[in-house]
């Protein structure tokens, strides 16, 4: 199979921190979560030897084209939230390393069909898997006004999320919003600010919501701990708030909710996962000027104990 070219397709965001932070041994058995244009992929190859292994997740159709002929690499057309059942279909019953890199990639922001940009007009898929589920358009076209003001609010930070969700849900029982276009036009009255900002806010939370990301975030952190040997290492690359908080959580306490206190003798249960550094990695100044979308990176890494 030809070896796609990553950069036409996606530049990997902080490569070498990520694929050092999972302190690699050249036969273990490491999972990429998130496959997209192969960057992480590859990189972790080139540190196994001919016993490793590695299994990459990608729910995305698209990016099967970046496979190439390795025998180390088994790829599984999935969801990542689908971990566990996928490596006891495998015959894996831990793992030395996941890597999962939360951000979209530059082929699905640059594909106008996929409607995940602001910069085409394009039906509202925003869908990564493009083969099921709701489209943004279909999801808009059900939620009242409360939901839209949450997903706005929380997964988009809009200041005036509100007024933002009435405007939506009373074009949208006048007309269908169906289109980019539509879209932009319909709220073009309530914009505050930057036009550009909000707008990426906006698609921001409708993507969130529609990939269920926050959900599949949690499924993926909970399959991990059992997953990975003592040890392991887990590395997560976020670009919003809420994730990045539910990882800084979760490696503080091995789990994505908070630790209730035992009333009797005021402990609490162990935790099973160690933060590696205090605080997250990000992108340097030379990798910001080189890709601008790698901005809000945050990389926080864990160890399995």
């Amino acid at each position: 199979m030809p070896e796609a070219q990553p950069s036409s397709y996606h530049v990997p965001v902080l490569l070498h921190e990520a694929v050092d932070a999972l302190d690699i041994r050249p036969d273990g058995i490491y999972v990429d979560c998130t496959f997209g244009g192969g960057g992480h992929a590859r990189e972790i190859m080139s540190r196994l030897n001919e016993n490793g292994r590695l299994f990459a997740f990608d729910q995305d159709p698209d990016a099967q084209a970046n496979l190439t002929a390795d025998t180390r690499l088994t790829f599984i057309p999935h969801n990542f939230r689908h971990l566990s059942r996928f490596m006891r279909l495998e015959g894996v019953a831990q793992v030395d390393g996941i890597l999962a890199d939360l951000g979209v990639s530059s082929h699905q922001f640059d594909e106008p069909t996929r409607g995940f940009s602001i910069r085409f007009d394009a039906p509202l898929d925003m869908r990564m898997d493009t083969t099921s589920g709701q489209t943004a358009a279909a999801w808009m076209a059900e939620a009242s006004a409360e939901s839209l003001q949450w997903i706005f609010q929380e997964y988009g930070e809009v200041t005036n999320a509100r007024t933002l969700a009435t405007r939506i849900h009373e074009h949208a029982r006048l007309q269908p919003i169906r289109t980019i276009t539509e879209l932009k036009a319909a709220i073009e009255p309530v914009v505050k600010g930057n036009p550009h900002k909000y707008l990426a806010q906006v698609f921001q939370a409708l993507r969130m919501v529609v990939n269920d990301e926050v959900g599949a975030l949690k499924e993926l952190l909970d399959q991990s701990v059992p997953l990975l040997r003592t040890g392991g290492r887990l590395a997560i690359i976020t670009f919003h708030s809420i994730e990045d908080r539910m990882v800084k959580q979760f490696l503080k306490q091995g789990g994505v909710h908070e630790q209730s206190t035992d009333p009797l003798f005021g402990t609490r249960v162990a935790a099973s996962m160690q933060p590696v550094n205090k605080k997250p990695i990000e992108p340097s100044v030379q990798e910001v000027k080189s890709n601008p979308r790698s901005r809000s990176a945050r990389l926080r890494v864990g160890i399995r104990i």
